[in-house]
């Protein structure tokens, strides 16, 4: 149990820390808004993650793998919702839609913390591979092999928590840097690129086979 354990934290680890548009969103959401927006859009992908874990455990993830029409349906407009985020970035970097001051979104609070958390929710639900890499990552780590409900909600949640923990750190790393990454050379820049990356994942999930 213990080396299942040990193997379940080490491969749980490397997906999380490997950068995708989870990451990419918390770093633009917290330029946007500050650090309480980083860290909402962290709980709304842990919310996320959180219910794929318990859909799951209990066996509707499964269904919705194997039914082509509902996970087309639901790539397609994760994929949408991607690349609606990142044309947001590129038209920021562009500056269309800025205020006068260039860090008046700054001084007047920017993303709230609310919509961070709902966008954080939606990118990750908006993703049926979770559905595919939770149903087949936790049963191998459960118990004997076994896929008993608590077993696979438990080893979910701890997944949920290790993200949680990673991306609130990421949020954190970039509000710090926060005077230095909003000056509005290094802002369009960075926008530009998350915005590009953020397109980009969108892209990628239309067009990748499960």
């Amino acid at each position: 149990m213990g080396g299942e354990i040990l193997a379940f934290l080490a491969v749980s680890a490397l997906v999380i820390v490997t950068p995708g548009q989870d990451t990419a969103l918390t770093i633009r959401n917290t330029l946007t808004g500050g650090r309480r927006s980083g860290v909402g859009t962290a709980l709304g992908v842990s919310t996320g993650q959180a219910a794929w874990t318990l859909a799951a455990s209990a066996g509707v993830a499964a269904l919705l793998v194997a039914s082509e029409p509902a996970f087309l349906a639901l790539k397609l407009a994760g994929a949408a919702y991607l690349v609606y985020l990142g044309a947001q970035a590129l038209l920021a970097a562009l500056g269309v839609g800025r205020k006068h001051a260039p860090d008046a979104r700054a001084r007047a609070g920017g993303l709230a913390p609310a919509a961070a958390f709902r966008q954080g929710v939606i990118s990750n639900l908006g993703n049926p591979k979770m559905a595919v890499f939770f149903t087949s990552l936790l049963p191998q780590f459960a118990p004997d092999g076994g896929a008993s409900f608590p077993a696979m909600l438990a080893l979910g949640l701890l997944f949920c928590t290790m993200t949680l923990v990673w991306l609130t750190a990421y949020a954190a790393a970039v509000a710090r840097a926060g005077d230095l990454l909003r000056r509005p050379p290094v802002r369009r820049v960075l926008d530009a690129v998350t915005g590009t990356v953020l397109v980009a994942f969108g892209v990628r999930l239309a067009t990748e086979q499960r």
